[in-house]
């Protein structure tokens, strides 16, 4: 797997505070949050309008959410429920 300059930018860019979107997952300084930009891209958004739609982001801000989003799933553990 080749990894891409910065691909461990995520914690610099992320940030929780309770105090912030109930604590969930932001891009730092914004009120955008992770699992609202994750949506964009999943419903045909590209990088280029959300960034002209939130001029405050930047590419960086975008792939940290991406690498944040893919950490935490490859944490996340399964188990079968045997009913």
């Amino acid at each position: 797997m080749v990894e891409r300059s910065g691909a461990l930018e995520w914690p610099t860019r992320i940030v929780i505070d309770p105090e912030v979107l109930v604590g969930k997952p932001v891009v730092k300084g914004t009120r955008l949050a992770v699992e609202f930009l994750i949506d964009l891209l999943a419903q045909g958004w590209s990088e280029a309008d959300i960034l002209r739609s939130y001029p405050t982001l930047t590419a960086a801000d975008i792939h940290a959410c991406l690498q944040y989003a893919s950490e935490r799933l490859r944490a996340e553990k399964v188990y079968p429920l045997h009913l």
